[in-house]
């Protein structure tokens, strides 16, 4: 019986031992603020060339806003817009790999109506001028731009600001 006991009270202390390993600390990783402030900074002037003035807005992957920019004369909606751009290619794309709004809003236009929610998540978006800030193939935030005369060209103008900074992300 003491066989017995012993066993078991061996099982119950791995048990315990498997959970206490599982705690811990999580690491995660984001853009330096500095960077995040650039980023947003290089959208809002690439755009400003093109004679369009928009909102960018950088969040980590719990969609909390690293960085905000709104140019000169952009439209007050397109302050919200941009954060739900950004906020939701954090925190959806990556269950699917999507890396950007326009991807998600294309798989969405493809799945058949029962598939789709019928009630809209708070925040989230499928517009176009999302793209996810990605490090070793891992998203790490969310870039969004709004208020260009299209999604199209938000989104041209947040890849042209992460181009710049793409090399300085380690």
């Amino acid at each position: 019986m003491s066989r017995i006991s012993a066993v078991l009270g061996g099982v119950a202390l791995a048990s315990v031992a498997g959970v206490a390993a599982a705690q811990g600390l999580v690491t995660t990783q984001r853009l330096t603020a500095a960077l995040a402030n650039e980023l947003v900074g290089d959208a809002v002037a690439i755009c400003a060339k093109n004679g369009y003035k928009v909102v960018a807005v950088v969040v980590d992957t719990d969609g909390v806003r690293q960085a905000f920019l709104r140019g000169d004369g952009a439209p007050i909606h397109s302050v919200d817009n941009a954060y739900y751009k950004a906020y939701s290619i954090a925190s959806l794309g990556s269950a699917r790999k999507e890396e950007t709004t326009k991807q998600m809003a294309d798989r969405m236009a493809k799945a058949a109506p029962t598939t789709v929610p019928q009630t809209q998540l708070p925040n989230v978006t499928f517009a176009q001028g999302g793209i996810a800030i990605m490090a070793g193939g891992n998203t790490i935030g969310g870039f969004g731009v709004s208020g260009a005369p299209g999604g199209n060209f938000d989104e041209e103008c947040a890849r042209g600001a992460m181009a710049k900074i793409k090399d300085r992300m380690k």
